[in-house]
């Protein structure tokens, strides 16, 4: 036992989400009414959400960047655990979307932690390098277009500090990645940045079964 990670029946993710999920009602009502709209999957899932909140206390975080807030479930998990004076800048493109999030974050109390701006993300992130946030955030999660996931690492590498947290999500798509004659620009695209993470000397990574895929990068130089 224990010489690979476990397929989840149904029934193990059942118990797992019983003996482990802590989610406030307010993120839960969140999640439950995201999962009522058409672009459900691109949730998160919420033991994942949890475990995010997990890290940002855990590295006692204070400077996020998220890149891809759809209705902005993971924002919300990770602003609930930031400490005193700790702030999110949240990054997207479509409006309709965080229309939603930022009631949310409102009903919870963490509207002042998080900073949405509305535009591609590549263009975002480069605005912040012209700010001088170079070497400033703690984590950046990357939950974004998955054709801009090489542009978005590499732009991040810049942003992050030594020592701060890279994440990719969805680094699996679904069991994709290994099927070769999926050849869709999406499944491509993640297959090109998880050879680039894998071989970037400037960062320690580990590639994990949570959720759809999770890569942890920590910039070393």
């Amino acid at each position: 036992m224990g010489k690979r990670t476990l397929d989840l029946s149904n029934e193990l993710y059942e118990y797992l989400l019983i003996n482990s999920l802590r989610e406030p009602a307010v993120v839960q009502e969140l999640r439950e009414e995201t999962n009522r709209m058409l672009m459900s999957a691109m949730q998160t899932p919420p033991e994942q959400g949890q475990f995010l909140a997990m890290i940002v206390e855990l590295m006692n975080a204070k400077q996020i960047l998220e890149v891809g807030t759809f209705t902005g479930y993971g924002a919300l998990w990770m602003a609930l655990s930031l400490p005193e004076g700790g702030q999110i800048t949240s990054l997207d493109v479509d409006e309709k979307w965080c229309k939603m999030a930022r009631n949310y974050w409102r009903q919870a109390g963490v509207e002042d932690k998080i900073d949405l701006i509305i535009a591609p993300a590549s263009e975002s992130m480069r605005q912040l390098l012209n700010e001088q946030k170079a070497n400033f955030y703690d984590i950046i999660f990357i939950d974004a277009d998955k054709e801009g996931y090489l542009d978005y690492y590499e732009l991040a590498m810049k942003l992050v500090r030594v020592g701060g947290l890279i994440l990719l999500d969805n680094v699996l798509w679904g069991g994709s990645v290994i099927n070769e004659f999926n050849q869709g620009r999406d499944v491509c695209a993640i297959r090109e940045v998880n050879k680039r993470v894998h071989l970037d000397d400037r960062v320690t990574m580990s590639l994990m079964p949570i959720g759809d895929g999770l890569t942890f990068a920590i910039r070393r130089k």
